[in-house]
Order: structure tokens, then sequence, then C-alpha cells
């Protein structure tokens, strides 16, 4: 019977079947065409099929479907432009009653567009466009033409302007000439120059730059379509109260309209990867909409919370380059979290319960015996758990609700006997998240509290809430984490690796955390390119970690001056040095750019390769130093040759000595190596991955843990390698290009006399890791 309804009104049959595999969609269609039927009898156009099945698959609320379906029987909306009118006004106008006279207005409900009118209408668009059509003629792009006249005449229809705007060309161009027939050469695109394209990589002080604009751009589907502040009603799912416009009027008038986002973590662990996306997506959407963005700290489990995660946190939301609107903590809001909660009882919205919390665990748990407890004696036992009456675990204050999970009746708060950081000993019971955080999000007056696909869940429980208390409801929106292979980010595993001795501290550069990303060297322009590459989905995105390190690299090639350093270091005395004292050696920091400046560094009679550099006996391919084979010292303009291989009593080769030729009067060798004179002593850390699988938390990858999974060769130290003096002045966190060696950065570890580099990345990808 369904199937021949819709196929009555112009579906295929393949459609209607399709149609009918959607239970809610079928429904209202079959709804919309009784209703037509009742009005227009049993025979309904195919025109009018089309409209009645995209109104009931494009209406986001049913309750109007009969309102919309009365317009399209009595012929009163006639085209799909008049529809899309109507759908976008009921999205605007929530509420109940609706104003007819302004709603047939808005689509065009009687409006009669005479042939005259579209002449006049295209008369004036081509008189406007006279001299282009002329000189450009069939070439000219037509399109805009009927958009002009489209403009003027909103509810004209499309295919009787289009006609006009045929005749009245032909009329004013003649027929269409052998010229006109042929294609029209394409414009060549303008290639920008590497630098632009570097530039545009780069986002720099949290501005948003291209690559930041692009996050958004990479939006799919429904986050294309935020809404915009205080039109939160137009959104999937969003409930509508009898105050919800008051409530949005007053909210307006509290932000004047700006977009307002928050970054909200939980101040127990160090920021990862997976928050840099966060961070991004928060303070980035917020700066490129003219809006701000809170820093808040989500600070309501006081046993897990140090005081150095809060410093951390907010020195890697600053290292990124957002600087936040305001710093706030959901302790801020205590008292009035409190005062909501004692409302929300009084409601008859919540009730002290005194199951245990491993009997409310799961998705099917025993229904509470207290759920129907008198609103007067949870009000008195929720005071008895702020007293400190009842232990840890012994009552716990839960709302009235189901959440999409199928998780009933969240808890609110619990009791915990553990001293607040900011609030010392003023509370001893607690809110989660569930209830902290939509809250928070009212106060501060959040218009998109965007946060990661998990927490759709509590999606319901956040609108469910806020529409309980009836104050100011924000907008939910979830989008797919940010994970890498090869690592752990959690900050129960994290902490596992650090107690058995896996990594020194959160700040290990083998780990993905912030700290850690920094201290090994990565710039923070490279995470946020990175984030800005992966763009912002609904799906989860998990990446290899070359992506990002290629990120890295294309910063550091235009940030990190070039420095020679050795880490094998090869004594090699030159026996006809060419002066009675050292020379200086101009090294460009930036060979691409000499404009950049030059280093100074000492050549004297003694200096130091790299042990692979040189080999007594020479491979066919192999182009470095070895006796008969010289070599060219890198900016140095001169060119050695082997004359005399020293040995120690293992017969290990100790020194060479050799000869040295200018550069200009010697014949070209076949390599130029890096060295270094007169270097200063440092440690080099070397740094692969920490886990030997890509997932190692997946048991089916690695039945034994994460734990072993380990990879034993994960950091190599080299204690005596060696650098030119250029990099003495150097501080933590400075980054150079050693040449032919890969990328470091200076390591807080280093002291006077010893400085310590952490290899940051190689100077090209290993094709094996990729």
């Amino acid at each position: 019977e369904a199937l021949g309804l819709f196929t009555g009104i112009g579906l295929s049959e393949a459609k209607a079947r399709e149609t009918l595999r959607n239970g809610a969609l079928s429904a209202l269609l079959r709804q919309a065409v009784l209703q037509a039927r009742n009005v227009l009898g049993p025979a309904l156009d195919k025109a009018t099929g089309t409209l009645l099945y995209n109104a009931a698959a494009r209406l986001r609320d049913p309750k109007h479907l009969g309102f919309l379906v009365g317009y399209i029987a009595r012929r009163q909306i006639l085209t799909d432009l008049q529809l899309s009118a109507a759908l976008e006004y009921l999205r605007s106008h929530p509420l109940e009653p609706l104003d007819t006279a302004d709603f047939e207005q808005a689509c065009g409900v009687g409006v009669c567009v005479t042939p005259e009118q579209i002449e006049e209408a295209v008369e004036a668009v081509i008189g406007q466009h006279r001299a282009e059509l002329l000189a450009e003629r069939y070439h000219f792009n037509m399109g805009l033409l009927m958009g002009e006249a489209r403009s003027r005449l909103r509810w004209a229809d499309g295919k009787t302007i289009k006609n006009e705007v045929d005749l009245q060309v032909l009329h004013l161009l003649g027929p269409k000439t052998e010229a006109d027939l042929e294609k029209k050469p394409k414009a060549a695109k303008a290639r920008p120059a590497p630098a632009e394209k570097q530039k545009a990589a780069v986002v720099e002080n949290g501005e948003v730059g291209t690559e930041t604009r692009s996050l958004l751009e990479q939006l799919r589907g429904e986050a294309l379509k935020f809404h915009k502040p205080g039109e939160n009603y137009k959104t999937e799912g969003y409930v509508v109260t009898p105050n919800t416009m008051a409530l949005l009027k007053q909210h307006l008038a509290i932000t004047g309209g700006q977009v307002r986002t928050r970054f909200p973590p939980e101040p127990n662990g160090i920021l990862h990867i997976g928050h840099a996306k966060a961070i991004n997506f928060n303070f980035g959407y917020a700066k490129a909409n003219g809006g701000v963005c809170f820093l808040r700290y989500d600070d309501t489990n006081p046993e897990k919370e140090e005081e150095k995660y809060f410093t951390a946190i907010r020195e890697m939301v600053e290292w990124l380059g957002y600087q936040p609107y305001a710093v706030t903590h959901a302790s801020d809001y205590f008292d009035q979290l409190y005062t909501w909660a004692r409302a929300l009882i009084r409601r008859g919205q919540a009730y002290v319960c005194h199951q245990k919390v491993e009997e409310i665990k799961g998705h099917n748990p025993p229904p509470s015996p207290w759920r129907d407890r008198p609103v007067e004696e949870s009000l008195l036992l929720f005071e008895d758990m702020r007293k400190g009456k009842f232990g840890e675990g012994e009552a716990t204050l839960r709302m009235k609700l189901v959440m999409e999970d199928g998780k009933m009746d969240p808890v609110a708060y619990r009791v915990k006997f553990t001293p607040h950081h900011r609030t010392g000993d003023k509370w001893c019971i607690y809110p989660t998240y569930d209830y902290t955080h939509c809250l928070c999000d009212s106060i501060e007056h959040i218009t998109h509290s965007l946060c990661t696909k998990e927490f759709q869940a509590r999606r319901s429980s956040y609108f469910w809430l806020c529409n309980a208390l009836d104050v100011y409801c924000p907008v939910q929106w979830e989008y797919g984490r940010l994970n890498l292979l090869y690592t752990v980010v959690s900050k129960r595993k994290i902490i596992r690796l650090v107690e058995t001795g896996a990594v020194r501290d959160w700040d290990d550069p083998r780990l993905f955390t912030l700290t850690a990303l920094r201290r090994r060297g990565f710039p923070p322009e490279a995470i946020n390119n990175f984030c800005a590459r992966v763009g912002v989905t609904v799906a989860q995105a998990t990446m290899e970690p070359h992506l990002l390190e290629a990120c890295a690299r294309e910063v550091l090639n235009e940030q990190a001056p070039r420095a020679m350093a050795v880490l094998e270091p090869l004594k090699v005395t030159i026996i006809n040095f060419p002066a009675p004292k050292a020379l200086e050696v101009l090294v460009p920091n930036f060979p691409a750019d000499e404009s950049r400046g030059f280093h100074k560094v000492p050549f004297k009679p003694t200096v130091y390769i790299e042990e692979t550099d040189f080999r007594e006996e020479v491979d066919k391919g192999y182009k470095r130093l070895a006796p008969g084979q010289p070599v060219g010292l890198r900016h140095a303009g001169y060119v050695i040759a082997v004359q005399n291989v020293i040995k120690d009593a293992s017969g290990r080769v100790i020194e060479l000595e050799v000869t040295c030729t200018k550069s200009d009067v010697a014949e070209k060798p076949k390599a130029f190596i890096h060295w270094v004179s007169e270097p200063l002593a440092c440690e080099v850390r070397l740094y692969e991955r920490l886990f030997l699988h890509k997932n190692p938390e997946d048991p089916s990858e690695v039945p034994g843990g994460f734990l072993s999974d380990l990879n034993p060769d994960s950091l190599r130290v080299v204690c005596n390698a060696m650098v030119d003096s250029s990099v003495l002045s150097a501080r933590p966190f400075d980054k150079f290009q050693f040449e032919r060696l890969g990328y470091f950065s200076v390591d807080p570890d280093s002291e006077e006399g010893k400085m310590v580099f952490n290899r940051t990345v190689t100077l090209k990808e290993d094709p094996g890791k990729a």
C-alpha cells in the first residue's frame, strides 16, 4: 500500500523502496500524501509529489508538516524556491503560533510575476553588461545575467527568465558565428613562488593564516551549517522551550552577537597531540569569526589535579600561539552550581540515591529504589551530603533522565573528602562532568560547545539540564578525535610508562604530549599546520607520525639556521695548513638565502669529520673521503686528500693526515663533507618510535599489552659529539639544522660546558617509516 502511495506521486520504484527503509521519513511522507489527497483528490501530479517529498525529507520539526502541506495542497507554494524559503522560515520561527501573514510574505505566497516584469528586468541587466556582451559575445558568462535577473524578481520562474535572457541576447548579438563556437582558452593560473607557499603554511602567533582557515574550510556536512550566535534553535536536535527565544535574546544582549568557544581541559595530565586539534579548532573558529575563546579548567576531581598540570596546560595553549580571552575554572562556579542543584531537586528533576558505584555501572543497571523519593527529603539529604554526614560512596545526587547511550539517571554530585587546590575544605561534594559542563557553558554564554565524538552520548543530558533549569542553552557539536599511530596518549598509560622507567616524564621527547613535542624541537607552527591539514570531520582521524614530521621539516627549513656538528668524530690533521694561525670561515645561516646572514667558524690545522665519511677501501658508488679520493670541506674553500692513516693497537683508524688545496685550483671533488674545528663538546640524543607496532594498545596486534611493545632502540645517546662554536650562546628550545644530519633542538638539560641536543627529525623522511 505504501509502495503504491509513493510511486503514485512520481517516485521511481527504487526511490520509493529506499524511502520505505527510512521509517521516520516514510511515516512523514505518507502523512503528507494523504493530507494532500484530501484536498486535491487521489491523482497528484509529479511536481506536487516532488514538493511533498522534499517537505517531508527536509522539515526539521514534524509538528509543522500539516501546516506546510496545506500550502502545497492549496497551490500556494508551487516551486522549490518557495519551499526552501518556507523551510527556512519554520527553522527561524520554532515557537507557535506562527504569523501566517509574515510566513506568506517570506515565501512569496500570492506573488504573481508578469511576463512584462521579467522582460523589463532582463532588459535592465543586459543594459548594464552591454559593452562586455558586445566584446565577448557568446563567451560571456550568461549565468551572471540569470543570477542578476533572479535577484530582481525573487519569485519569478527560472525557466521563463532563461528563455527571456536567451531571446534578448540573440536579438543583441545575432546568431552564433564560428568564432563564437570555438572554446574560450583557459587563463593560466599564476603559480605562487615557493617562498609564498611556505609562508601560507605557517601560522604565526595564533593569527588565522591560510592553513588555519583551511582547517575550518575542511569541515564536512552539517558542520558547514554552524548556527549564528542567537540562532541556536536552527541546529538539528536543539530543544526549544516556551522560554528559549527570551533566553536567546538575553544572551545576545550580553554577548553582542559574538562567537564564544571554550577549551575545557581536565588539569590531571599533560595535553597531547589530540588536544592540539581541539585548541586549534576552538581558538581558531572563534578567531576566524571575530569571537573569543575561554580557557576553562574542568577542576572537579581534586584528588587527581596538580598545579604542574594547570601551568603546563596554559603554557601549551600560549606556545601554540593562542591567548585565552579569560582563564576560568569550573570551581569558580561551585556556589552557583550548588544553588542550581537544589533548584533541580525542587523541580522534581533530581534525587539523592544510595546505590553503590558498582550497582549503577554499565548500560543496564537496576533502577534506583530512591528515584521517587519526596523532594523535601532529597533536599535535606543533599544538605547532609554537603555537611559531610555521608561517607564517600554512600550517597549521590542523580538527575532524572535517560541519555542517548541508554545510561539512566547520571550522577550530578558525589562525596569526596579531598581538599580542593582552589576552594580548600569548603566543599566535600563535587559536581560531575555531566552536571558541570553544560552549566559552565551557559554561565559563560558559549555559543559553540565543540567537543570530541565520545561526548555525543552526553548531548541529550546537555540540552536537558539547561532546559530543566530554564537557563540559556548553548549548542554542543561533536567532531572526530585526532590520534597518531605508534603511540599512546591516555593519562593512565603515560603514568605507567613513567613509573616503569620506559620514559623519563611527561615531556620525554619520544611521547606525543605537547610538552614532549616542544622538548624534542617541534615548532608550534608545524603542529598547527598538521592540525589544519588533518581538518575537522565527524570521523576519527588516525594519522602516521611521519605526516607530522613532514610539517616540522617544512617549518624548520625556514626557521632553523644551519650549523655543523659531528656525531662520531674522526681527527684530521692538515699537514700543509695554509696559514700560521686559525682562519675564519663565513658560513651562511640559510644557504638558499644569504641575505639572512652568516656566522663565523674557526678553521685550524686540526678538524674533525664523521667516522662514516672515511673508508680505507672505496666501494662502487662511494663518493666521500678515501685514499686517492679527495673531498671538499663544506664552506671552507678547500679540498683535502689523505696522505697517511694512523691506527691504534687494535687496528682502528684514530687519525688522518691530509693535505689541502684551494677549491678553485683543485680538481672538483665527488663530494663535500661537513666538519668542525675547535668544537664544543656536546651530547646528542637520537630518537626513534617508542613502540614497535602501529597500535600498541590493540590486543590483537600486541597480545602482551603496550608495555611489552617498547622499542629497545627508541633512544640512542651520543655522549662525545662535537658542534661548531657558533651555537655557544643558544638557549633551551633553540633550533638548528646540523648540515647533512637533521634538525636539532637544545634540550633543557644543557649546562655550561656541555650542551645537549635532541634530534627533532631527519632531513628527509626515512622510507622505511612511511
